[in-house]
Formats: structure tokens, C-alpha cells, sequence
């Protein structure tokens, strides 16, 4: 398994610091586009109709995140140290990162994000799952995580997701329920 990491590991940072364009693109990519994300996120949280459909959609990824990365991964975390590829190569990344390697905790934030975005809306969804995909494969570029780190991350983000939506399916229900009528005009 360690053979394999190292091996995916040399095979995308090899491409780092050969074209200034492309450490630039994997540093917007690793760095900056969770930002991006997040804010993508807000505005469909806000182009939802009604404030019961906005507040369920805010708290199903705000939900999916917080286990994922709060949770699940700092528990990880406390357990479990893994050297970045930087240290254990002896090598400076082109971005700052410190902490336990495993699990990617991009990935595991922005995986469960995505899959909340995908259960609200299908076409929001698919780019946030590619996009996070992307992000993934920068953080490997940029020399700050192991390829399995990031499919840890990512099978974190999606388990939590998965559950938190199977959790609030009664509320999901209720959301989309008819209104009850009071019986006046009946």
C-alpha cells in the first residue's frame, strides 16, 4: 500500500516546478478554491425558495461538514499521525500546511459539502464533486498530501454527508409536505 502512495505521490508532484503557470494553477486549486466553494455554497443556500428549504439546506451541509472534518477527521487525527509527503521527503511545498497528514481534511470538508450541494440541487452538485476532485489532486501537486489522504478524506466527506442526510430525512419530509390546512373554505 506505502509502495502505491509514494508511487501516485511522485507521479502528479513530479509535474510541480516545471511550469510557473501550473504551480500557480495547483496553488489556486489547493489553496483558494475553497473559498470559492464556500461562497458558491451561500449563494444556493440563498437562491432556495423559502426559509424553511434555505435553513434545511444550510444545515444539512453546515451538518455534513462539521462531522466530517470536526469530528471524525480531528479524531483521526488524535490517533492516527501521518508525515506530510514535504517531511518525509525533505523537500518546501509551494503552500504552508502543518499537522497530521491522514485524513485530507479539504477532502473530507469539501466532499461532504458537495454531496449535500448534489442531494439539493444535481447540476450544483456534480461540479462541486469535480471541482473538489480537482482541489484534491492540487494538494498532491503542491506537495502537502499522500494520494490516500485524499481518498480518506473523501470517503470521510461522503459517509458524513450520506449519514447527516439519511439522519434529517423526517425533516426533509416535513419540509416538503403540503401545508395543513386549518379547514377554513373547506
Amino acid at each position: 500500500m506505502e509502495k502505491w502512495n509514494i508511487a501516485i505521490f511522485n507521479f502528479i508532484h513530479n509535474w510541480s516546478g516545471r511550469s510557473v503557470f501550473a504551480d500557480v494553477a495547483g496553488i489556486v486549486f489547493a489553496e483558494y478554491l475553497p473559498y470559492l466553494l464556500v461562497l458558491g455554497f451561500l449563494v444556493l443556500v440563498f437562491r432556495e425558495p423559502g426559509a424553511r428549504r434555505k435553513f434545511y439546506l444550510f444545515a444539512e451541509g453546515v451538518l455534513a461538514v462539521i462531522l466530517a472534518r470536526g469530528i471524525i477527521s480531528e479524531s483521526i487525527y488524535f490517533f492516527f499521525h501521518t508525515v506530510r509527503p514535504y517531511a518525509f521527503f525533505g523537500f518546501a511545498p509551494l503552500i504552508g500546511e502543518s499537522g497530521s497528514s491522514f485524513p485530507s481534511g479539504h477532502m473530507a470538508w469539501f466532499f461532504a459539502l458537495a454531496l449535500a450541494v448534489w442531494f439539493a440541487d444535481r447540476k450544483w452538485g456534480w461540479w462541486y464533486l469535480a471541482l473538489s476532485f480537482v482541489m484534491g489532486i492540487a494538494r498532491i501537486y503542491v506537495g502537502v498530501h499522500w494520494p490516500f489522504d485524499i481518498l480518506g478524506g473523501i470517503v470521510i466527506g461522503l459517509a458524513s454527508a450520506l449519514f447527516v442526510h439519511w439522519m434529517l430525512r423526517a425533516a426533509r419530509r416535513a419540509i416538503s409536505a403540503p401545508a395543513i390546512s386549518d379547514g377554513a373554505g373547506a
